[in-house]
């Protein structure tokens, strides 16, 4: 099951940017005899539309992004927190049911478009706080990098 992060914005040269490969280079290292990869970020930007418009832009531009029968989860911090656990857990439940790919959305400064949050499959939180994106990213590849240790049963995970 590939997994595919479209998050909005370029992050360039940041130090969250070089993090965020390291973790899906592990990810990517280990993941493909799990049946997980590969792992890959798309960037998605529209800094021509104003506000609202752009939110929903940009929705449309992540929408793109998403491969063909792919569960769609849109990371919000309205949505549901998961242990690292149990994120695993649903993403071998995905891939054991034939899923092709997970897509994980990060919206822009100003959020997901409701379109996309009202379609998605899962809506992720990593808490109620408001996380810088390029942050997210990080966290994210991270987690995800940890779901795989925990499937491969690697100690990173700590119980």
């Amino acid at each position: 099951m590939r997994l595919v992060i479209a998050a909005v914005g370029r992050a360039r040269s940041a130090p969250e940017t070089r993090l965020a490969e390291e973790y899906l280079d592990r990810l990517n290292g280990m993941a493909r005899p799990l049946g997980l990869g590969p792992a890959t970020l798309t960037e998605v930007e529209d800094r021509k539309a104003p506000g609202r418009e752009r939110v929903d832009r940009e929705g449309t531009l992540l929408r793109g992004a998403i491969p063909e029968g792919a569960r769609m989860i849109a990371l919000d911090e309205r949505g549901k927190a998961f242990t690292s656990r149990q994120l695993a857990e649903k993403l071998a439940d995905w891939r054991d049911s034939g899923i092709p790919a997970a897509a994980f959305l990060i919206g822009g400064a100003d959020g997901l478009s409701s379109g996309l949050r009202q379609d998605a499959d899962l809506t992720l939180s990593f808490g109620p706080a408001t996380w810088p994106h390029l942050l997210v990213r990080v966290m994210l590849t991270e987690q995800l990098y940890r779901a795989a240790t925990i499937l491969s049963g690697h100690p990173y995970h700590r119980d």
